[in-house]
């Protein structure tokens, strides 16, 4: 491994690592939310169940936007429905900067109980994953199903399916006194080769991947939370047997709003005037919420 690691290290609390695997054609994203866990979710007064289900999205939403290797690109991911005790979920992620919000029926959900599972949560749902990308490489978008068991299954069936990568995510929300902790690991499999030979990505049952998979699938819960254990220990813990495996440390993450009164401005004045005239109130106001940070910004226009 080019970059060894120990618990004596400095543990990569609240940052991405990526690395990768060459000779099992691998590459994979660590993360791990501590303190912005918490700026993030103290935005709103959130109940236990609806907590750990924007946790595990957000965590989801760095490790996707990871993947992302331009400056100034945007990952989003949205789960919605029409039914079910939460109705919206948005996260987005764009050079370090993260944020995320839920809408949800407080009445539906205390009809759940304690632990509800991901289809009482929405019911029949769809997840959608957007990039918009810089340099003029355009945006594009796959929408799935939301099935399975947690959200993380419901991505990977996203990479299958829209990008035909086979890919595995875990998962690690924990609530305590100490506040609200979260990390994640995805590992996905790449092509060798597209012309005149066969993609490797297109077959689940390729003995590199299914090698990578049974490394990645042991980790526990307990290792991805533990705070004396770093990414870079976790990777070496997983992969040491491996010829190499090259790590990079990613950008600090940190909460990013991006709400501000220039911003609304700009997006107001797209408007039609009769349309801005019915927004503001006695005084000549226009009161806007951001749903993300849960600020009021009174706009003159």
């Amino acid at each position: 491994m080019n970059a060894t690691s120990s618990k004596n290290e400095e543990t990569y609390t609240g940052r991405l690592l990526a690395f990768t695997i060459p000779s099992r054609h691998a590459r994979g994203r660590l993360v791990r939310l501590d303190d912005v866990l918490d700026d993030i979710l103290a935005a709103h007064d959130y109940p236990a169940p609806v907590t750990h289900l924007l946790a595990e999205a957000l965590v989801l939403a760095v490790l996707i936007g990871g993947l992302v290797k331009d400056d100034g690109s945007q990952v989003t991911m949205q789960a919605q429905t029409e039914a079910g005790a939460v109705s919206l979920l948005v996260c987005d992620y764009k050079g370090g900067e993260l944020r995320g919000y839920v809408e949800f029926d407080e009445g539906k959900l205390a009809e759940l109980g304690a632990n509800p599972s991901l289809f009482a949560l929405f019911g029949k749902g769809y997840l959608a994953i957007t990039f918009d990308l810089v340099g003029g490489q355009g945006r594009y978008q796959g929408i799935v199903p939301l099935e399975g068991d947690s959200l993380a299954e419901a991505c990977e069936r996203y990479f299958y399916q829209s990008e035909q990568v086979p890919t595995l995510i875990r998962c690690a929300v924990r609530s305590d006194g100490a506040g609200v902790k979260a990390a994640g690991l995805l590992v996905q499999h790449l092509p060798e080769g597209e012309e005149g030979r066969e993609r490797l990505h297109a077959k689940l049952d390729h003995p590199e991947w299914e090698h990578v998979a049974i490394l990645a699938g042991s980790l526990r819960h307990e290792e991805l939370l533990d705070p004396e254990l770093s990414l870079e220990a976790i990777a070496w813990r997983l992969f040491h047997e491996e010829d190499q495996v090259l790590v990079q440390p990613g950008a600090a993450i940190g909460r990013g709003c991006r709400c501000s009164v220039e911003h609304y401005k700009d997006v107001l004045e797209r408007f039609p005037e009769d349309q801005r005239a019915e927004m503001r109130d006695e005084n000549g106001i226009v009161l806007v919420d951001c749903a993300f940070c849960s600020k009021q910004f009174g706009i003159e226009i």
